[in-house]
């Protein structure tokens, strides 16, 4: 693992994925959405008609040579069968299976050396997720915790994906408190990190707070 790991984590629709992605880019670094292994593995048992109830059997496709993870500057992207499936996997829909089979430890289990294998034999990787500094890269030197209003992290949702403001808000506090609730490794502040509150902030803001803070942590202050 390398020793250059920043973690940004936080609930849905905070901001994770393109701060993370200005970080990396502004430091030369690649990047990884944590939360596209399950995403992934969310699409795949839909379109293989696992049983999303059984943990053996999610298990098993997650460690399927059926498909992929592939870090793009863009994008952390997937493949099944070597056809990229990015775009599906990252609609609400898969996002709501995502967060289902989430709760299994099991399944945590099966995605964790994968997620872990994206911090080898790297300059540096920023990695976002809902667990990244708390689980999956605990010895991280930096750690940021991105939040926001329920209201504003709803609207920032349904926009970028063309849905309805009051019906996104509704499986938004379902996934929340799924994410929030669950037994194994649930979506919490790891210990140390900086907490930043993008309600009222511009991204160039966030980016500008996340950059300081990592460089102080690095040493380049």
């Amino acid at each position: 693992m390398s020793a250059k790991v920043i973690t940004i984590d936080g609930p849905a629709a905070s901001g994770k994925t393109t701060v993370s992605r200005a970080l990396g880019a502004t430091l030369g670094w690649d990047w990884v959405s944590t939360g596209a292994f399950y995403r992934g593995l969310a699409f795949v048992a839909d379109q293989e008609r696992a049983n999303l109830d059984d943990p053996k059997e999610l298990v098993q496709l997650a460690k399927s040579d059926i498909w992929t993870i592939r870090l793009d500057e863009d994008l952390t992207r997937v493949f099944l069968h070597g056809r990229d499936v990015s775009e599906p996997v990252y609609s609400e829909e898969v996002g709501q299976i995502a967060s289902k089979i989430s709760h299994f430890p099991e399944v945590r289990e099966a995605l964790l050396e994968a997620q872990r294998r994206c911090g080898a034999e790297r300059a540096g990787l920023v990695a976002e997720g809902r667990d990244c500094g708390t689980v999956v890269f605990p010895t991280a030197i930096a750690k940021i915790y991105l939040t926001a209003r329920s209201e504003d992290r709803a609207k920032r949702r349904a926009d970028e994906q063309g849905l309805d403001h009051s019906e996104t808000i509704k499986q938004q506090q379902i996934r929340d408190e799924q994410d929030s609730t669950r037994k194994s490794a649930p979506l919490s502040i790891p210990e140390g990190a900086k907490v930043i509150d993008t309600s009222e902030l511009s991204l160039d803001e966030v980016v500008a707070e996340v950059l300081s803070f990592s460089r102080n942590k690095l040493g380049l202050i």
